[in-house]
């Protein structure tokens, strides 16, 4: 056999032998399915950032999103609001509303099983509570009661200097009954105090409209502070701190009393402070407790030595002005403590408009303006905006309507502190955050380390963007006029 034909029989031959394999391959495969290839198991992303929603347009309001929200580092081209947990700045004292005489007599006319339930929603730190930790309540009547008083009240013409008549019954089975049902459930709640009128006996003028302390009284009023302050601790009721005169510049309202810096200053120092002092009285003295366009009250108390020794700090409201005027006050006085005790929502408001604003300014503004508190104005009233005193507020809305015993609802200002109270409890610290375009926002840290970022979309459009914290961010969208609460 010559060569050729050796190489084609050995090539025939290594051609069988494969085709016979696969063959017998084959045979031993007949009837079954071939093997699944193996599964690739689903990538899971944990939900990190819980995340609570109230949209302007009132389609949902303070709940609670059931998307997934996970750290991750994949770029994209949003804006973005870095979280820094390394820049701290004040310690937050709480969030809250004015307890007003009008509002106890409305929340007291609920049935008790109702009552109890609103108490525990606004005050309590369940689930389905808002964790409200910060009350303002008057000495005497607010515009909010319907009559106005104080606590020593006289024939006109008589006098009491020993404040013997002096009694806080006007209120005992309205705002003080209340105080102490709240307590029960949040007994660490802050208050502030604060009177709307001095004693008309003490005034230049016998009417609870406008007029001035007189001069000669100003020891005697200082003792009616001493007196309010330890009769209520009697009561079980702790107050943290008074302002000296509610929004001093404006006697118009009813009741009212007009209090010059001038006036305020020499009050502090030579009466009210040293009071205090002598009493053994810790309750602190904050000064001013008016509108953000006069800086310059604030600034004359705290520039002067003596009556800034015994001041805390100084107390704003935002009818007028700009929020920006806390940072300037507490720019040239560091060491005092800047709060805000009061913004009312209006009956002619609408709830996106308002809900908007409030939080930009209110909630947001004011703590990026170094403010401890943040007070929405009366907590619950009628569904005609009543109790009030004739001259008083009639279009001021409360956060709750009480329509009869068993109905009530809430309105915007629930919704505005609710989005910082049930997620930014006592003792927090805000913490640094940037402003990216219409995306105004604050951010936190709790005493037990979570982090908290409150945005409100000030556009006209959705917006996508991303929450930055330590080298990973979120990707998240608010509609216009939508508030969000992010917490992790």
């Amino acid at each position: 056999m010559n060569q050729y034909l050796k190489r084609v029989l050995k090539i025939t031959f290594f051609i069988t032998a494969i085709v016979l394999q696969v063959k017998c391959s084959s045979s031993s495969d007949s009837g079954s399915e071939p093997a699944p290839p193996t599964p690739v198991p689903p990538v899971t992303v944990a939900n990190e950032v819980d995340f609570w929603l109230t949209k302007g347009d009132q389609s949902v309001k303070l709940q609670k999103q059931t998307g997934v929200l996970g750290f991750g580092t994949s770029a994209n081209g949003y804006a973005s609001i870095e979280v820094n947990e390394a820049q701290k700045y004040q310690t937050v004292d709480g969030f809250g509303y004015t307890l007003t005489g009008g509002s106890a007599d409305v929340i007291n006319q609920l049935t008790s099983s109702k009552k109890n339930d609103l108490l525990q929603e606004l005050f309590g730190s369940g689930e389905s509570a808002i964790g409200v930790s910060y009350i303002r309540i008057s000495i005497g009547a607010s515009d909010m009661n319907a009559t106005p008083f104080t606590y020593n009240d006289l024939p006109t013409g008589d006098s009491d200097l020993a404040l013997a008549k002096f009694s806080l019954d006007p209120d005992r089975n309205g705002v003080i009954a209340l105080l102490k049902e709240i307590l029960l459930i949040n007994p660490k709640i802050k208050i502030v105090a604060t009177p709307w009128s001095a004693p008309l006996w003490m005034k230049d003028k016998d009417s609870f409209v406008g007029g001035h302390l007189q001069t000669k009284y100003y020891e005697v009023y200082a003792q009616y502070f001493v007196k309010y302050i330890q009769q209520m601790k009697g009561e079980g009721i702790t107050i943290d701190a008074i302002t000296p005169q509610n929004e001093p510049l404006h006697g118009g309202n009813n009741p009212s009393m007009e209090m010059t810096a001038i006036e305020q200053t020499n009050f502090i120092k030579t009466n009210l402070g040293p009071a205090f002092k002598t009493a053994n009285i810790t309750t602190k003295i904050i000064a001013y407790d008016h509108n953000c366009d006069n800086i310059q009250y604030a600034n004359t108390v705290l520039s002067d030595v003596d009556a800034a020794a015994f001041v805390n700090g100084t107390a704003f409201h935002l009818y007028a002005g700009d929020i920006s005027a806390l940072s300037m006050v507490y720019d040239a006085f560091p060491t005092k403590s800047i709060y805000f005790t009061e913004q009312f929502t209006a009956s002619t408001g609408d709830f996106k408009g308002d809900l908007k604003w409030h939080l930009k300014n209110i909630i947001i503004g004011s703590m990026r303006n170094w403010s401890r508190n943040a007070l929405e104005w009366n907590l619950a009233n009628s569904g005609s905006f009543g109790p009030h005193t004739s001259g008083g507020c009639s279009t001021c809305k409360g956060a709750i309507t009480v329509n009869s015993s068993e109905s009530l609802e809430r309105n915007v200002a629930y919704y505005i502190i609710a989005h910082a109270s049930k997620f930014v409890p006592a003792g927090s610290i805000r913490i640094g955050s940037n402003v990216s375009g219409d995306l105004n926002n604050v951010a936190f840290i709790t005493p037990e380390g979570k982090k908290v970022l409150i945005v409100e979309n000030d556009g006209t459009v959705n917006t996508l963007f991303n929450i930055k914290f330590n080298g990973k961010w979120i990707t998240t969208s608010l509609d216009a006029g939508s508030v969000g609460t992010y917490a992790w």
